[in-house]
């Protein structure tokens, strides 16, 4: 297959899967209490299209199934999509940066640092914006950015980061972070419930702003990762090769962190600590279409919207009407597939 065959091929898949991630989000959309048709859920998002939305109104859908898909369902789905794509993205560039693919940002601890900036914003009461800035996100951002660079320098041997050294001290920072939050929801017993949410990760409160919010920080954030994949490429195969090569991967790792921890960050604060969606699908991603991560990005990227989703759904039917919290189903999914991860690299004399 020729360069020009291969990459009509992969946007041939890419618009493929990106219809199928449509066309999942309209069938979840109908999964629940309420008894709802994949047609009426296709009409009511059609309807909202400006323009032509008005033409294709449909008298037979009640107004309670539109508030139920629109205001309800419909918001909770897409930002479970968001929040994946952004685990995903920011998983796929951690495993280029640190070359190693038991790298995730809850793996580091970058979740957990952000958890518990949000967690501090909750405890003093700044939850709310200034300057059309939320508080709580620039509270996150910080936890994010301040782990990253910690487990990063604790981690590091010269120019290196070992695998081990990596794991041991993202681990290690998590759980720290975690304790000081418990510690922090005894004592602010109050708070402990809006804590709580952080912890346990879901996307149940979910609204259209909150999609806003995160939509644009996602979608940059990816696009500015994706500009960055040929020099992930040469950072995978070696920092001194891609040095000679004329990149400045300093620079380029600032770069990286900083966007991943903003990404991080904002995906924390409307989601709370959602484990192992980052660890997953971009290996699983690398698996089938190999590490080219101009190709490796956006496919992580829908397959971390896909993969949260239906995450997500199992969540909320599988024992409806009490939901689990979408972070312990990402766990019971990552949880074995990190073991495993961990056996095949022990058995090539890694670690």
């Amino acid at each position: 297959m020729s360069f020009v065959e291969k990459i009509k091929y992969y946007k041939t898949l890419f618009c493929i899967i990106l219809l199928i991630t449509f066309v999942l989000i309209i069938y979840v959309s109908t999964l629940g209490v309420a008894d709802i048709s994949f047609g009426q859920s296709l009409k009511v998002v059609f309807e909202k299209i400006p323009g032509i939305g008005k033409y294709l109104y449909d008298d037979g859908v009640s107004d309670t199934y539109r508030t139920i898909i629109w205001q309800i369902r419909l918001p909770r789905i897409v930002l479970a999509g968001l929040v994946g794509m952004s685990l995903s993205v920011v998983g796929a560039t951690f495993q280029g940066m640190f070359k190693n693919p038991m790298a995730d940002p809850y793996v580091v601890g970058v979740s957990s640092g952000a958890a518990l900036g949000a967690t501090i914003a909750i405890v003093i009461g700044i939850e709310k914006t200034f300057a059309g800035i939320g508080l709580i996100n620039l509270m996150a951002f910080l936890g994010a950015i301040a782990t990253v660079l910690v487990v990063y320098n604790i981690a590091r041997v010269g120019t290196k980061v070992p695998v081990t050294a990596l794991l041991l001290a993202g681990i290690a920072i998590s759980a720290m972070l975690s304790s000081i939050i418990s510690v922090m929801m005894i004592f602010n017993r109050d708070k402990i419930e809006s804590i709580v949410f952080w912890v346990m990760g879901s996307v149940a409160a979910a609204s259209w702003q909150q999609v806003i919010t995160l939509l644009p920080v996602v979608i940059i954030g990816s696009i500015l990762v994706y500009f960055y994949a040929k020099d992930l490429n040469l950072i995978m195969v070696g920092e001194e090769s891609a040095k000679t090569l004329g990149v400045e991967t300093d620079k380029t790792k600032k770069i990286l962190l900083v966007t991943s921890s903003l990404m991080i960050a904002f995906t924390v604060s409307v989601s709370g600590i959602i484990g192992f969606v980052g660890l997953i699908v971009p290996h699983g991603v690398r698996m089938l279409l190999g590490p080219d991560h101009r190709i490796l990005i956006p496919f992580s990227a829908l397959g971390g919207a896909i993969f949260l989703i239906i995450s997500d759904t199992l969540a909320r039917t599988l024992v409806s009407p009490t939901e689990i919290p979408v972070g312990a189903v990402t766990a019971i999914f990552g949880s074995p597939y990190f073991l495993y991860l961990l056996y095949k690299t022990k058995k090539k004399g890694v670690i």
